[in-house]
């Protein structure tokens, strides 16, 4: 049975990691121009609407963020507690606070770009994997949301064969993210999903 100092930096670990992962780059470079993405859009406050409403470089430096977010997150826990199995709760912490952040009345985004980068501070290779897979089906698609739903349908089976102890953490993960992508996966179906604008060629007309 776990002893109060681990319990206790438990709950500080969560709570830090949840509170960081709340940070949202795109909602604060939006409210910098006048712009609230939640209302413009897809109303998703992630990077692929970031390009959209935004334009490259806040998508850029909201995947960046993002990313950060959660390796951070899960690197400075492991360090700070020397227990690398509290990194595993502070990638899901970050997660949550990304998609349920405090800071914006708990309406955050899909989690994707977070979950990648606890993923990083976890298990490089595992993150590496799972990028891939993400990249391959993305371009293929020309649609970013395409590419989320592969990475998350194979996270679990590659947590499993190469980190196996994260495996309930990142099965969790995974199944939030195709909850979140819900109503992508509907136009998905109904084949009225948007390609991704750097897909999309300019009409001559277009500057």
């Amino acid at each position: 049975m776990a002893d109060k100092n681990t319990i206790l930096t438990l709950a500080v670990v969560i709570t830090a990691a949840y509170l960081v992962g709340s940070i949202s780059p795109s909602t604060v470079i939006g409210k910098m121009r006048g712009i609230d993405i939640k209302k413009e859009g897809s109303g998703n406050a992630g990077t692929t609407n970031a390009l959209r409403v935004l334009g490259g470089k806040a998508a850029f430096i909201t995947l960046v963020i993002d990313i950060l977010k959660g390796t951070a997150a899960v690197l400075l826990t492991s360090r700070l507690t020397g227990e690398p199995t509290f990194g595993y709760f502070a990638c899901a912490a970050a997660f949550v606070g990304h998609i349920l952040p405090i800071y914006y009345g708990f309406k955050g985004g899909k989690g994707v770009a977070v979950a990648f980068g606890g993923l990083l501070g976890v298990n490089w290779k595992l993150a590496l994997i799972l990028l891939l897979i993400v990249a391959f089906f993305t371009v293929f698609s020309k649609r970013m949301s395409v590419g989320s739903l592969a990475g998350a349908i194979s996270a679990p089976l590659v947590a499993w064969m190469l980190e196996p102890a994260f495996l309930p953490f990142v099965s969790a993960i995974a199944l939030i993210i195709l909850i979140k992508h819900r109503g992508n996966i509907e136009r998905l179906i109904k084949g009225v999903e948007p390609p991704m604008s750097i897909f999309v060629k300019k009409k001559s007309g277009d500057r």
